[in-house]
């Protein structure tokens, strides 16, 4: 096993290597990795960046685009033969189609490369001719980016932690009954394994529902063909004393073991490290809608997948000795359509402040981070509504559940984002005197005019960020 460990680590290096090599002087390759944890509108960015991307009339804040030295720009079969295409046509037309809906949600990676012909800018720009550059962009679900701190846990300490967080939650009630009437040192059985394993999956399902983003292992939520798995049969277990053979608590920590090898370690090694760009789609409206509780596991949540990143410059020769890092960071709070243009500087203010921790921390290993609100497919107008003698800043939209045209006004956020996180780090269970309303919108209809994608909010901001510097 070492040998072959060895030997497949020796393999991709020389892949590395003459990847880093055929990238620097031929071809560059950006490879933009796109994540979330559920409903923060993963497929929607991709969906509505490309098409942008391809259509630029709304992306002057691209400055490649506003110095006209994109020529051209247009979609190429991905170049990893195993994984999935990222269904952009598809999405497209849910968005865009007679009766436009949301597209069904990320559920496993997926990859799309777009490339560019572009004239560099600077003093290359009157000696070198147009360049092709290529944005590999990976769709892979938050959950799965959040296993990868399991990596550095063993089962003991997992089911310590885990048990412990889950203690005063509602949710996990009837599990942690079933764990706690379990015996760890009892004879292995496979009914009692997937009971527990089950009854620890419904947890998982209710806790994401009721807006916890701590929900690991991601798998149980996302099975896909390992339904129903051994790896997928186990759960955390009041443990107290060292695992003796043929236990249930052996088991389960061989199971945990097999699920970080057999499952996180595939993940990281043929997908997230390759990835040099980043941004992190949050939905910090649906989070503060639901409650202090629901922005404090919000913001640990970001430290965690911050955690999971190798962050820092991505210089050639650092790549081919080290491997790429995460160069750029975006951490971007999204559906800020939902909101009147006048909140979305708080809502910023409210998204750094909850990712202040996690930026700090890749801003020091040497990578570039920021913040911002956006909307990548803007479904609703702007209104004013008069109401007590006072003047409303109001969006109105199509409703998602009813259809019906409504103007809504969500509430003022805080100028001062410690009036929300304060309570929330502090345990409160509701906001104090303040009620932070949501609704969900159906996509508008749209007619595009020629050279112009769908409609947004500073989704140019947002891939100057991450693709501008090398356009």
């Amino acid at each position: 096993m070492v040998i072959s460990s060895l030997a497949d680590s020796l393999v991709r290096g020389v892949e590395t290597i003459g990847d880093s090599v055929s990238e620097t002087f031929f071809e560059p390759v950006i490879r933009l990795g796109v994540t979330g944890l559920a409903r923060s509108g993963k497929t929607v960015f991709i969906t509505s960046l490309v098409a942008n991307l391809l259509d630029r009339g709304r992306m002057t804040g691209l400055v490649a685009q506003q110095e006209g030295r994109i020529n051209a720009a247009y979609l190429q079969p991905q170049p990893d033969d195993t994984v999935p295409r990222f269904d952009y046509e598809s999405h497209m037309s849910d968005l865009t189609g007679p009766e436009p809906h949301w597209p069904d949600s990320t559920r496993a990676v997926s990859e799309l490369r777009l490339s560019f012909k572009a004239r560099p800018a600077g003093l290359l720009a009157g000696l070198q001719g147009p360049r092709t550059v290529h944005l590999d962009i990976v769709d892979y679900p938050g959950e799965w980016l959040l296993d990868l701190a399991l990596l550095e846990k063993s089962y003991e300490d997992w089911s310590q932690e885990t048990l412990s967080r889950i203690e005063k939650r509602t949710e996990a009630a009837e599990f942690l009954a079933q764990a706690r009437a379990a015996d760890p040192a009892s004879v292995h059985d496979e009914p009692t394994a997937q009971a527990l394993a089950a009854a620890f999956s419904t947890y998982l399902n209710k806790a994401r529902e009721a807006g916890f983003y701590d929900c690991t292992p991601g798998r149980f939520l996302l099975p896909g063909d390992l339904a129903g798995s051994p790896v997928l049969t186990f759960a955390p277990l009041p443990i107290s004393d060292p695992s003796r053979r043929r236990t249930l608590q052996r088991e389960m920590e061989r199971r945990y073991e097999a699920y970080k090898s057999k499952v996180v370690k595939p993940f990281f090694r043929d997908h997230f490290s390759r990835i040099d760009r980043q941004v992190v789609l949050v939905d910090a409206l649906g989070a503060i809608h639901k409650g202090p509780q629901a922005v404090e596991d919000m913001r640990r949540a970001m430290a965690d997948i911050l955690s999971a990143f190798r962050p820092g410059r991505n210089a050639w020769l650092s790549q081919l000795l080290l491997g790429k890092r995460v160069e750029r960071i975006l951490f971007a709070a999204t559906k800020a359509d939902h909101l009147h243009h006048l909140q979305h500087p708080r809502l910023t203010a409210i998204m750094e402040a909850l990712t202040r921790e996690a930026r700090d921390r890749a801003s020091f290993a040497g990578a570039e981070t920021a913040a911002l609100s956006m909307a990548s497919l803007r479904a609703t107008t702007e209104e004013m509504r008069s109401h007590n003698g006072s003047e409303l800043p109001c969006v109105r939209g199509t409703l998602l559940d009813s259809g019906k045209q409504a103007a809504f006004y969500p509430g003022e956020l805080p100028d001062d984002p410690a009036h929300l996180l304060a309570p929330a780090r502090n345990g409160a269970d509701t906001w104090l005197g303040e009620d932070y309303g949501f609704m969900a919108f159906a996509p508008a209809h749209l007619t595009l005019r020629p050279g112009d994608g769908p409609p947004h909010i500073r989704l140019d901001r947002a891939a100057q960020f991450l693709i501008g510097d090398r356009l």
